[in-house]
């Protein structure tokens, strides 16, 4: 199939994210305001101009809009706090449903708050993440597993974030797992974790290279995706490489796949997402593993050359194929 082909094919596809839905807050300082406390006599760093977009799961549904799928929606956790309501209003205002999302307030919504020096537009100062480090209460878990097994199977292509880089704290348990392993005997099931990607089953898997052979050496002492894909039982992996594109790794047989070179990327922040987006539904459409990643690898090709964590419209997409 054609460029022009698999993104015709979209509207009519549909799809679910699963998992840890971030926040993020990109605020904008004024280093001049930058005046100390009066009662700690710290320097205080003054936001003046803040805006909102969905983080981790919620950056990959945002690229699936984009990119013109017919339903989009996420599955995870949100606190009944501040943040909670303006992710909901960030996911909605996009057209993402937000309807399967669980509220609690046993938890606090997972977010990043990033600060963006206004007079060099650069993130200069460390990041304030709010997350959570206990494991995620029974209850939640118990809904979230529920909402999953109900309304997997009205959804074409399953993603899976896996964000948490904490031992405890994320949607994405052992109990989630599980049930995904069994769904994906039915459905594309793509999941990306940072930590865990030896503990998935059955899903197809989207490591970049670093977590790969994180996960290899841990298992095997030594890097071998091929053993790594059996141990997992992943019907294929897609090992993102940055500049070099993607490995392909499906059973006996690993096939790279480049990437549209681009000199000088403006922000890689978030390009792991819009590949699993793009590669995710392509793998849908076409069936073809190799022509999912270099679909996948034309979409980060687009969103690494914008601003914080980009979309790529069909038309860029097809822009950057060269039709």
């Amino acid at each position: 199939m054609k460029i022009a082909e698999i993104l015709a094919a979209f509207p009519r596809q549909s799809a679910l994210v699963v998992g840890d839905i971030c926040l993020d807050r990109w605020c904008t300082y004024d280093s001049a305001t930058a005046e100390p406390s009066r009662e700690t006599g710290i320097p205080r760093i003054g936001v003046v101009a803040t805006e909102l977009t969905p983080g981790a799961g919620g950056t990959i549904a945002g690229n699936l809009v984009a990119l013109g799928v017919g339903r989009v929606a996420v599955l995870g956790a949100v606190g009944q706090d501040g943040f909670g309501y303006e992710l909901r209003e960030a996911l909605e205002s996009r057209g993402i449903s937000t309807g399967l999302l669980v509220p609690s307030d046993a938890l606090s919504t997972f977010t990043y708050t990033k600060l963006i020096n206004a007079r060099s537009g650069l993130e200069d100062r460390p990041r304030v993440d709010f997350i959570n480090t206990r494991p995620l209460p029974e209850t939640v878990e118990r809904q979230i597993l529920a909402l999953l097994r109900d309304s997997a199977g009205n959804f074409d292509v399953i993603f899976v974030s896996d964000q948490a880089e904490t031992e405890h704290g994320g949607v994405v348990t052992r109990a989630v797992r599980e049930l995904l392993a069994e769904i994906a005997l039915h459905r594309v099931v793509l999941a990306d974790s940072r930590r865990r990607t030896a503990e998935f089953r059955n899903v197809i898997l989207k490591p970049n290279a670093q977590e790969a052979e994180c996960a290899s050496t841990l298992l095997f002492r030594c890097v071998d995706y091929q053993r790594l894909r059996k141990h997992v039982n992943a019907p294929l992996l897609f090992v993102t490489q940055g500049s070099r594109g993607v490995l392909v790794v499906e059973d006996s047989r690993e096939t790279p796949v480049p990437t549209r070179p681009i000199e000088n990327p403006v922000d890689i922040c978030g390009a792991g997402d819009s590949f699993a987006a793009g590669a995710g539904m392509a793998l849908a459409v076409t069936g073809s593993p190799v022509k999912a990643a270099g679909f996948g690898n034309l979409v980060a090709s687009v969103t690494i050359m914008k601003k914080g964590t980009g979309t790529a419209s069909p038309a860029e997409v097809l822009a950057a194929a060269g039709k």
